[in-house]
């Protein structure tokens, strides 16, 4: 029951929340956009209800164009666009993430550099940069083969008394990528491959992201709606809260501060007893910035902490998912895995034939088919489908591609005052017609041939995708994502064949799918259709590869 206390607090941020809009400047009314919804919550909690992840935006973007208005929170107008010139806009200039959004990163890792803004995020960017500078990301392919090929040896264990088996491949994935952060990060082996069923790390960081905001109540998302209006030093205590996912979220970075002081015990005296070390995890490179005599170079405890917790989440689980997808797509597109493992089988004749042992991060750039199929997931399947963003100023967001308003005047710029909310839709931009073609709404790699596909406005930093998103925030480890999914794929389309389980429909249908691309807060999970408490799931039949 909630206390009085608490509903006079509720009643007096909605009487604050509805005087402040009154007041608001610029307004967005006259632009177009759904009707509005009987809920305090507007359209957020249709879009937290979507069956699949893009339902509702694809319908908007194709009677409104790539740049709409919803109903936000509180009845407050939101612009949400997926137009490029917006997005560069935005994405390059000081419009900070949304408070009732960006706590949740605190929540869930700490004060690391998803959570930073402003300033902080500045600084902690500059500290981390070096480690992931191009010329560094490329010598951790040794360890991605290795790894690559530690899988590749359960799968065939998992064959040795069976021509096929069916495979839950996104948590293989995930021990792999978890194995692979560990040692690239920390130097550090999380064993996860060597376990018979997942570690406790493995299984504690499963289904996390399902957890803290899949299908999130209205109560619960109106209480997070008013984190805006909180200050940060009374927000800081919300992840004590004794209740669900505030309590899972607490056990997990418990559980992971157990391995994060294993792994600085282990690394601060070989860091400190060799300033010229030679070592290339990120954690290293980290300890040794933390040695400067300017503060402004050096990350606190509990900050060097949260960038540990994050590197392990963000450089485990989103890359799992991503890959997990590509392995799914190739199921559907049996030519097409066969057109790559031809590719793959050719480069690897040319390696034996100039004595190489393995392959290099140019023989891996040099097989496009591997390449676009990366590119063209990361388009189709982004697994962070859109952001909000607010604006520090009075502003004028340019458009790529007039709208229509309320009046029918044609609208090419957008005026905003200070505090308006934009939503970043990944998803659509990501299938945009204007700027992917008129088959944007199915996956085909093939797109990544076509010269116009080429003289686009550069937005993201990889393939023109916005799923790294881009400019000031832009994922720092996008590098380190590509080539390990380069890796991976090699080692893997080589040696085994994926098709879809029995009776798994292959249309473009995503409703015919057994696999349910569903939101859960901005992230997007692959869940088994109508049985969501199996958690993420993604199965597959694998089967070795036919000989050359």
């Amino acid at each position: 029951m909630i206390s009085a206390s608490a509903t006079a607090y509720v009643t007096i941020t909605l009487i604050f929340v509805l005087f402040r809009a009154s007041r608001r400047g610029k307004s967005i009314r006259h632009l177009r956009g759904p009707a509005r919804f009987p809920s305090l919550l507007g359209h957020d909690f249709q879009l937290n209800l979507e069956e699949d992840v893009g339902d509702l935006e694809f319908e908007w973007y194709a009677e409104y164009g790539p740049t709409w208005r919803i109903q936000g929170s509180f009845g407050a107008d939101y612009l949400m666009t997926a137009d490029p010139r917006a997005l560069s806009h935005i994405y390059n200039n000081n419009y900070l993430k949304k408070t009732s959004q960006n706590h949740v990163a605190y929540i869930i890792s700490g004060p690391g550099i998803v959570w930073a803004q402003g300033e902080r995020h500045l600084r902690q960017r500059k500290i981390m940069n070096p480690a992931f500078t191009a010329s560094h990301i490329r010598s951790f392919l040794p360890l991605f083969r290795r790894i690559t090929a530690k899988l590749v040896e359960k799968w065939r264990a998992e064959l040795s008394t069976t021509p096929e088996a069916h495979v839950q491949v996104n948590n293989w994935i995930s021990r792999a990528t978890l194995d692979i952060i560990g040692r690239a990060a920390f130097d550090f082996d999380y064993g996860s491959l060597d376990e018979l069923n997942a570690t406790s790390l493995a299984k504690a960081y499963h289904g996390v992201f399902k957890d803290a905001e899949f299908r999130t109540g209205a109560a619960s998302m109106l209480f997070r709606e008013t984190w805006d209006y909180i200050p940060d030093s009374i927000l800081k205590l919300l992840q004590y809260l004794p209740v669900d996912p505030f309590k899972r979220l607490l056990s997990l970075r418990r559980l992971y501060a157990e391995y994060g002081q294993r792994i600085l015990q282990e690394k601060l005296p070989e860091v400190n007893a060799d300033d010229q070390t030679r070592s290339k995890d990120f954690m290293s490179i980290l300890i040794k910035a933390n040695a400067s005599s300017d503060a402004k170079g050096r990350l606190d405890d509990e900050e060097l902490m949260a960038e540990m917790f994050t590197l392990t989440l963000a450089g485990h689980e989103t890359s799992a998912g991503t890959f997990s997808f590509l392995l799914y797509e190739l199921a559907r597109h049996p030519e097409y895995q066969s057109r790559m493992r031809q590719e793959i089988r050719e480069a690897r004749a040319r390696l034996r034939e100039r004595g190489g042992a393995d392959f290099t991060t140019e023989d891996l750039d040099k097989m496009p088919l591997c390449l676009n199929a990366i590119k063209e997931t990361l388009r189709y399947h982004p697994i962070v489908s859109n952001l909000p963003r607010v604006a520090t100023k009075d502003d004028v967001i340019p458009l790529s591609y007039p709208i229509v308003a309320e009046t029918g005047e044609k609208v090419t710029e957008i005026p905003i005052s200070k505090g308006q909310v934009i939503i970043t839709s990944i998803a659509v931009y990501n299938r945009l017609t204007e700027v992917w073609g008129e088959d944007a709404s199915v996956w085909n790699p093939d797109r990544f041939t076509r010269p116009e596909i080429a003289n686009q406005l550069t937005i993201g930093p990889f393939a023109n995708v916005m799923t790294f998103t881009a400019g000031l925030r832009g994922c720092v480890g996008w590098r380190f994502a590509v080539i390990e999914m380069q890796a991976l794929l090699a080692g893997l389309v080589e040696s085994f064949e994926f098709k879809l389980p029995e009776g798994a429909d292959p249309s473009d249908d995503p409703k015919r799918s057994e696999v349910q691309r569903v939101p859960s807060g901005p992230s997007m999970l692959p869940l088994l259709r109508g049985k969501p408490e199996l958690g993420p799931y993604l199965r597959l039949r694998i089967s070795p590869a036919e000989p050359a």
